[in-house]
């Protein structure tokens, strides 16, 4: 088993695209680098410049590698968001560019308004039809065909609470119903929790497919709270269901347990969503991460 460290500037509040009052990129692959991590994802799309000299020039600076990018697509039809879809496909080409080797897939998030209400509360009867998975199903592996053949780029889904992949039996569907060649799976241990599962469960049931992942920690006591409230995701965030590793759910000494028996190798991007204003340093809480995986064993 060989696992690698990375992060990514969600760690340091930039969350989604176009949020002000950022720190400026320079400065937080100064602190990802401060804090003892070798690589990153690409983050939000626009945050890190998509000039590849010039971040070449920056990572290499740091001694940082640039493993891949989270790329939202709507997955039932990803040409009713055109922008969407086409800043997916510009991110693929500069990751190629940049000689990476993983683009990691998300179902739009946040589009359909029932499920970003009942994100974390979700009923079979919140999910889509017959027709809607099987278009989901050929756009996923379709988006995954096309990151191989034209950008030499390998696929992994990520279920990500609040959109159309996020319980359990969502995510079984995908799974058993793509192409393992062309698909596998970003296992998010926070957003397996928040969206009903358990990370060494869904580890164990899909341990071939897993070939990525995201370490979150996702306490269940403050999502109860936000469930028995209604709350949605953000609500839950501000609430701070996703504390620093450790502090939560998240069994990791169990879920490192099952790596090892799987035999896992790869990246491991720690994420920290924090939000501006919640007081919490994002410095402080990236080595804090990082060495409490290393002291359980990472």
């Amino acid at each position: 088993m060989r696992v690698d460290l990375a992060t990514a500037p969600v760690s340091w509040g930039i969350l989604i695209k176009g949020m002000e009052n950022v720190p400026p990129y320079p400065q937080v692959l100064d602190e990802m680098r401060e804090a003892g991590y070798t690589g990153t994802e690409l983050g939000a799309y626009g945050y890190l410049p998509l000039d590849p000299e010039l971040l070449r020039s920056e990572l290499r600076r740091r001694n940082l590698h640039l493993l891949s990018s989270f790329v939202p697509v709507t997955l039932v039809d990803p040409q009713s968001r055109p922008t969407q879809y086409e800043e997916a496909i510009t991110t693929a080409r500069f990751l190629a560019e940049m000689g990476c080797e993983w683009i990691v897939l998300s179902d739009a998030l946040f589009v359909d308004e029932v499920r970003s209400r009942r994100a974390g509360r979700i009923r079979p009867e919140d999910g889509l039809d017959e027709s809607g998975w099987q278009s989901v199903i050929h756009h996923t592996n379709a988006f995954g065909r096309r990151m191989r053949d034209e950008f030499g780029l390998k696929t992994v889904v990520h279920p990500h609470v609040g959109t159309f992949i996020e319980a359990p039996w969502e995510v079984d569907r995908l799974l058993s119903s793509t192409d393992p060649e062309l698909v596998g799976l970003c296992l998010d241990t926070g957003h397996a929790i928040y969206g009903g599962d358990d990370p060494v469960a869904l580890l164990e049931r899909w341990a071939p497919r897993v070939r990525y992942l995201h370490l979150k920690d996702c306490d269940k006591t403050v999502l109860e709270r936000i469930r028995a409230s209604e709350g949605d995701y953000f609500a839950g965030v501000r609430s701070g269901v996703f504390p620093e590793l450790g502090k939560g759910s998240v069994d990791f000494p169990g879920f490192l347990a099952g790596l090892r028996q799987h035999n896992f190798e790869g990246w491991a991007v720690v994420e920290q969503d924090i939000l501006h204003g919640s007081g919490m340093n994002p410095l402080n809480s990236a080595k804090h991460n990082l060495h409490y995986l290393k002291s359980i064993g990472f």
